[in-house]
């Protein structure tokens, strides 16, 4: 059945395919970067943040040796950090072991950090010609309607299976135009959430869902686990003329980063002073700041804030725990990635407490 798509999808593609930035040049590095940075992220908002990328590190060796903080910054904005952790992992090995070439075969691409079964399908098939598919969201979504499929999504069997039929109907010549075909396909027709524009489709005349009714129920997929609520209060802390910065531990959610500082809960106004000076801190001048929210995966933060200025260490100098960081707003815009999850609270940064600037 899947043979039947082969045909008018190629033709498609070929009058309605996105024009993107990485596949004006599809070498591997660049496939390999823009496949990392397009997990959990919408094409529209990478663009900007992979030419950034590329203009800083072009290559394989930048990337391998480019500062953490300086990495971590340039990721800055598209979260999930660990993904830029694990590329600049897998550009080391890349150095190490095959000489700063990426290595072309399917199984080879898999041993790689960060790199799993759609990634290795991707760079294998769209870099390297390799007749492999790059099964994700958008492919298991037009393959479950086209098949009136309702297996699960989220089953890694059904992943393994579609794997493998994709890649046995697949023109081998033209793998990758393939993958990227199917991709597009359900980014711009094949649409998530019961809004899919089936008159534009392509696969129409042989879409079984179509023809059973069944396009808005498919694909099923388990109900994800109900997100765990957090509430926090947010802190930006001024003292003379910078704001104390907070580094995360090595592991966890966000392991590593510096952020603004917070605290569980929400605190009133006299807890919050209380909190600041724990830290270290004489409060001078205190003020709300709007609430906000972030949602991970699993996780959703809720948050509250406050604008604090400092007039004075309540302890001696250097007394501050040693994971907090006073720096100055300019310094933390060059080197900085504060997590989006506080995108709400950092133009509070350069902000004076007690003014209206």
């Amino acid at each position: 059945m899947l043979e039947k798509m082969v045909k008018p999808l190629l033709a498609w593609y070929e009058k309605n395919k996105r024009i993107l930035p990485w596949r004006e040049d599809p070498s591997p590095y660049h496939v390999w970067v823009s496949e990392i940075m397009l997990q959990q992220t919408r094409v529209e908002a990478v663009k900007g943040y992979y030419a950034r990328f590329l203009a800083e590190l072009p290559d394989i060796r930048a990337l391998a040796e480019v500062p953490e903080e300086k990495l971590l910054k340039l990721w800055e904005g598209l979260g999930y950090y660990n993904r830029a952790r694990n590329l600049q992992k897998a550009a080391q090995m890349i150095m190490r072991e095959y000489g700063g070439s990426m290595p072309s075969a399917y199984e080879a691409l898999l041993k790689l950090p960060g790199i799993g079964a759609y990634t290795a399908g991707a760079v294998a098939s769209i870099a390297f010609g390799q007749p492999v598919a790059a099964v994700d969201g958008n492919v298991l979504r037009v393959t479950a309607r086209f098949l009136a499929d309702g297996t699960d999504i989220s089953d890694e069997a059904l992943k393994v299976r579609r794997k493998a039929e994709l890649e046995r109907i697949m023109p081998e010549q033209r793998a990758g135009i393939f993958n990227q075909a199917l991709m597009d396909l359900g980014a711009m027709v094949c649409l998530p959430n019961g809004v899919p524009k089936c008159g534009n489709c392509p696969l129409k005349r042989n879409c079984m869902a179509m023809a059973e009714g069944r396009v808005e129920e498919l694909p099923c997929k388990a109900p994800r686990a109900k997100r765990r609520i957090e509430e926090k209060t947010v802190f930006v802390l001024q003292y003379q003329d910078k704001v104390l910065l907070h580094k995360r531990p090595a592991k966890g959610l966000l392991a590593g980063l510096y952020e603004l500082p917070s605290a569980a809960g929400r605190l009133s106004e006299k807890e919050a002073l209380a909190y600041v000076e724990e830290l270290g801190f004489s409060p001078l001048h205190i003020e709300p700041l709007p609430e906000s929210r972030h949602i991970f995966t699993h996780l959703e933060w809720r948050m509250c804030g406050y604008l604090v200025r400092a007039d004075e260490l309540a302890q001696p100098a250097g007394a501050v725990p040693e994971t907090y960081r006073l720096e100055t707003p300019g310094t933390v815009d060059r080197n900085y990635p504060i997590p989006s999850a506080f995108a709400a609270y950092a133009p509070y940064i350069r902000k004076k407490a007690g003014t209206k600037e």
